[in-house]
């Protein structure tokens, strides 16, 4: 008797534990961008009277692969994350595009329709979410991420739209998003970024967090022993640095030893992210 006890208490507990997270898909029509963008919504199972943080991915897609439902499961049950909704914007066919920086595409015209979803976020999603979760208007709340050009993507954003978000989440970022083509005598010059953080009149209310892994790449276009990806992201973070910005409190870092430019290393340090957003 005191076995098939416990043994529905395991059982119940189980259960209650996996209910702690609903994930529901939408296919939302953008105007701005002209196509059907799908959406993957990962919610606390909470009262709807709770207020939420609100976490937006782009490449949403790649968070199935990085078990997130598992995670977030763990991390609510153990109460290591305050409730928070995540929102995983699927990117399209016309990914280069569509990421990048709004207003001013690459040397080869790539990026040209991020000023489209730079809309789309502002003026489609974001609608939506306020319109279907209780979720913080601060945005100390708010958080925009990811990955490769979607990281690219999630740092202008915030950066144009402090008032939206006051986060981002930048994951192996493609920082190396150049204005002019590459010169072997100027190789760190003309990047689109470091450009606009070194030269901009104002510094945004955002605060940020990067990562980048050892074997991300091989490319080191400024022979100085250090891939690009680490290097790019610790000159952007020597040029908020320079700005009046303190790493530990306005930005952070994390290098994964090992860590590859795929969905199984960031997986790995997602949790990292949301828990110091």
């Amino acid at each position: 008797m005191y076995l098939a006890r416990y043994f529905r208490q395991l059982l119940g507990s189980l259960v209650s534990r996996k209910r702690r997270l609903l994930i529901r898909s939408y296919l939302m029509p953008s105007k701005h961008l002209g196509r059907d963008v799908m959406v993957d919504v990962y919610r606390p199972a909470l009262p709807p009277w709770r207020l939420l943080n609100l976490v937006v991915f782009n490449d949403g897609q790649d968070l199935k692969k990085m078990n997130l439902d598992e995670q977030l499961r763990t991390a609510f049950a153990d109460n290591k994350l305050s409730p928070t909704v995540v929102v995983g914007v699927h990117a399209g066919e016309a990914r280069m595009r569509e990421y990048g920086t709004a207003g001013k595409p690459d040397y080869e015209g790539r990026g040209d329709l991020a000023g489209a979803y730079e809309q789309f976020i502002l003026e489609e999603l974001i609608p939506w979410i306020e319109e279907y979760y209780n979720v913080y208007q601060l945005p100390t709340k708010r958080a925009i991420a990811g990955f490769s050009l979607g990281g690219l993507s999630a740092f202008d954003l915030a950066w144009r739209n402090p008032g939206e978000f006051g986060i981002a989440g930048v994951f192996s970022g493609s920082l190396w998003w150049r204005s002019k083509p590459f010169r072997e005598d100027q190789p760190d010059a003309d990047l689109i970024v470091h450009d606009y953080v070194r030269r901009g009149k104002k510094m945004p209310a955002v605060r940020h967090w990067f990562m980048a892994g050892t074997a991300d790449e091989s490319s080191d276009r400024n022979k100085n022993g250090i891939i690009d990806a680490i290097d790019d992201t610790l000159q952007l973070m020597a040029i908020l640095k320079e700005r009046g910005r303190t790493e530990g409190e306005d930005f952070y870092y994390l290098e994964v030893k090992g860590g590859t430019h795929d969905p199984t290393t960031w997986g790995k340090v997602v949790m990292n992210f949301l828990q110091w957003a």
